[in-house]
């Protein structure tokens, strides 16, 4: 049986995404006869039933789950070839440490400030990303390592070590009685019918169920809280972004929040190298 091709994989990805092939044509820029096509000579080579086609839309099979999951899985490794080889083959020394916004200031100058003294530092670029996309910059090549937050993100996969273990605090208006509190339980914080608990999105994009608004970045996160909205639970180092409009109250039974670094597990990049034994010496 011929191999898969990364083209083949990408039609197929954006069809089981969409669950709609006009959709996923336009995603792809392409016309829905010729993806339909592909689709269906892909399923023929294979020797399975990928998607499950009727009046309503498309559903996946088994056998189209195990192929979106490792389809995607291919793609990012393939994007990840790419990205590393041409960031190696260009002018200079340089390393990409993803960090979420407005997470771990304290620690990311440390880290920069420590390691920019080491005699063979390679200059390091912070890209910046939004909630729980650090995974994704590293599995895509856009980014050398990051900087995580257990148990919230996914680190399965990468190799690891432990900078910082802290507490949690709520971030609430400055003006709302719970900012005089000295402290406050994770009960408490659950049941405050004036002041609902801000909604993430979890990892496969979709938000968890409650009263509280969907927020999507700090910026939205912070007018919110300035205006009386919502509130939220962070890790103590995070209340960097305060503003005056904002209060941190510690709750006193949240779980415990560990930064770690993490890069690829098959890295062998010595300047990469450099950089942890700077952070694990924080």
């Amino acid at each position: 049986m011929d191999l898969l091709e990364t083209r083949e994989l990408r039609y197929f990805v954006a069809v089981a995404e969409e669950l709609h092939f006009g959709r996923a044509a336009e995603r792809l820029g392409m016309a829905q006869p010729p993806l339909s096509r592909a689709i269906q000579r892909l399923e023929r080579r294979l020797g399975v039933t990928l998607l499950e086609r009727n009046r309503r839309g498309v559903t996946l099979t088994g056998a189209g789950e195990v192929l979106l999951h490792e389809g995607r899985a291919t793609l990012d490794a393939a994007a990840a070839a790419a990205n590393r080889t041409r960031r190696t083959a260009a002018p200079g020394n340089r390393l990409v440490l993803a960090v979420k916004s407005g997470a771990d200031h304290e620690l990311l100058q440390k880290l920069l400030h420590a390691y920019a003294a080491e005699p063979d530092a390679a200059e390091v670029e912070v890209l910046l990303c939004g909630i729980g996309e650090q995974p994704r910059l590293l599995r895509d090549g856009r980014a050398d390592a990051a900087l995580v937050h257990r148990p919230f993100d996914l680190v399965a996969g990468f190799d690891s070590e432990e900078l910082l273990t802290e507490g949690q605090v709520a971030i609430v208006p400055a003006g709302h009685p719970l900012a005089a509190r000295a402290s406050i339980s994770m009960a408490e914080v659950g049941n405050v019918p004036d002041l609902p608990l801000a909604r993430w999105p979890r990892h496969d994009g979709t938000y968890p169920p409650g009263p509280g608004p969907e927020v999507r970045d700090q910026s939205q996160l912070a007018q919110l809280i300035a205006l009386g909205h919502t509130m939220v639970v962070i890790p103590v180092s995070s209340r960097a972004w305060l503003w005056t409009d904002h209060a941190a109250v510690p709750v006193i039974d949240a779980p415990l929040v560990t930064t770690l670094i993490v890069w690829p597990a098959h890295s062998r990049s010595l300047t990469l190298a450099g950089l942890i034994r700077t952070a694990t010496r924080l």
